[in-house]
């Protein structure tokens, strides 16, 4: 991948997204993807990730992120930038 091709996005998701599995597929899907960076419930009841890697592969996450898994109801993403991740894989982070 090129540089130039390498983008990190900041989201914040909101809906019915708590206790339905939303990290673990997003881990999953982040996985498929080849993405590295984090995904971690907050405390407002919203899930926060990092993504990074390829153009392509990060809008795909993001396509994603607006469904969620199957027993999520996803109301809005918020997308910004953020800070290159300094792991090479994706994790699940504890809530804030």
């Amino acid at each position: 991948m090129h540089e130039a091709d390498y983008v990190v996005r900041h989201l914040m998701i909101r809906g019915r997204v708590q206790g339905v599995a939303f990290r673990a597929s997003a881990q999953v899907e982040a996985e498929r993807l080849s993405l590295h960076g984090w995904v971690r419930n907050r405390t407002d009841g919203r899930v926060e990730a990092l993504v990074a890697g390829s153009l392509a592969a990060v809008d795909d996450f993001v396509r994603w992120a607006h469904q969620g898994p199957a027993h999520a109801r996803v109301d809005g993403v918020e997308i910004g930038s953020g800070e290159r991740p300094e792991q090479l894989r994706f994790l699940m982070l504890p809530t804030v």
